[in-house]
């Protein structure tokens, strides 16, 4: 007349707890948070499995009541069932944006099920992170729910519970970096000629560095320019500017990064030794004396950039056919493209010296290498030519270029 405690799902919880019950009596079943069992309820029974010798062979089985009230045969056991899922591979984080989607697997026990997505820790300075209220009634078996209008790298938790506690659906979410604004302070140390800024905070992303872009004008030689691109690490925050002559000019352009990229610029303009406003120097590019249209030609007096132990090192030769400020800094600190006819009025490589010593160079003789072409001049048309000398590292280019303007 007793039937031995079931041997189902672990999780499984009986009440009351025994190991027999009577035939008939009623047990409760429950399952942790989140889940629900196949059936709620269950009570044993007698049935007649075979006749022997004319007399009936009983043995137990087990009757359920599902969360509707109907009593059925158990024929496969009884499980915890997950009530709600939520598929992973489904997931869609963004960095103003959550997004999962769900199915219920037991419709009666999803009814008025609610999901809610707070932040999960109250912001601090001077990362500020606005409560969300994202809340919404879930209806159905399978839908969608949305957290929008959120801020990046910032965690939040994404809730999904029936009324009045049952938890079936949890997380911890982060959304995912974007790019960082733009630095705002930054200043010139005058005691010692270093540029210094306030770092950045990790409001929308880790900053893993910066770029630091400088452009430096000599007062005394305005075909002199000198171009500096920079990646440095999060932990600086002050770097040299390049030593020139008292008057100088600088333009520095920063930029914060995160996985994410690079953040919109900051620009800055110096002048060394001076207290005033600065006011960027334009650039003055040395005169040519020798000029001949007939031929395309003219005469450089080239002087080597670098000094010893450095005189031997590779100066490229550029033209542009152009007098633009910008067009000049462009080609200076930009890769030079072969001589292409097509591309005329451009930027080209003319010619690759190893300049140890003050000489003349004839541009336009037509001459040519790998990559370059000393192309003959056009008579009407404005040129500038730069010798530059290109200094690189993993973290850092540099260019220096001397510029020569004249007219074919």
């Amino acid at each position: 007349e007793t039937c031995q405690r079931p041997r189902w799902d672990s999780r499984l919880h009986l009440a009351p707890d025994q190991d027999n019950y009577k035939k008939n009596e009623e047990v409760m079943l429950s399952c942790p948070e989140g889940f629900q069992p196949s059936f709620t309820h269950i009570k044993c029974a007698k049935e007649v499995q075979f006749i022997r010798n004319g007399k009936p062979v009983y043995r137990e089985v087990w009757n359920g009541k599902d969360i509707r009230g109907v009593w059925t045969r158990i024929r496969s056991g009884v499980e915890c069932i997950e009530v709600l899922q939520v598929d992973p591979a489904t997931l869609e984080i963004s960095s103003t944006s959550i997004k999962l989607n769900w199915t219920c697997r037991i419709p009666d026990a999803c009814q008025r099920m609610w999901a809610r997505c707070r932040l999960a820790m109250p912001s601090s300075p001077p990362c500020e992170a606005e409560e969300v209220k994202g809340e919404e009634m879930l209806q159905g078996q399978e839908g969608t729910f949305a957290c929008t209008s959120l801020q990046p790298f910032t965690d939040y938790s994404v809730t999904i519970s029936l009324p009045p506690s049952t938890t079936l659906f949890s997380w911890l979410f982060r959304t995912e970096e974007t790019v960082p604004d733009k630095p705002e302070k930054l200043w010139l140390d005058p005691s010692t000629g270093s540029l210094r800024w306030k770092p950045l905070p990790s409001c929308k992303g880790e900053i893993i560095g910066y770029q630091l872009n400088i452009t430096a004008r000599s007062a005394q030689d305005g075909g002199f320019l000198e171009m500096q691109r920079l990646r440095l690490s999060s932990s600086i925050t002050e770097h040299p500017l390049p030593e020139h002559s008292p008057g100088s000019s600088y333009v520095v352009t920063m930029r914060g990064l995160t996985a994410a990229g690079a953040g919109a610029a900051s620009l800055w303009q110096f002048e060394s030794n001076s207290s005033d406003t600065p006011h960027p120097l334009g650039i003055s590019c040395r005169s040519v004396r020798d000029i001949f249209p007939s031929q395309g030609t003219a005469v450089l007096p080239l002087h080597p950039i670098a000094r010893p132990p450095e005189v031997a090192r590779e100066h490229q030769l550029i033209v542009a056919a152009t007098h633009n400020d910008t067009a000049v800094e462009g080609a200076c600190s930009g890769e030079p493209q072969p001589f292409n006819t097509s591309w005329q009025p451009g930027t080209y490589l003319a010619a690759v010296v190893n300049l140890t010593s003050p000489t003349d160079f004839v541009l336009g003789d037509g001459t040519h290498g790998p990559g370059y072409h000393n192309a003959a001049l056009q008579p009407g048309w404005d040129y500038t030519a730069l010798l530059r000398l290109v200094h690189r590292s993993p973290q850092a280019e540099k260019f220096t270029c001397i510029c020569y303007s004249f007219s074919v």
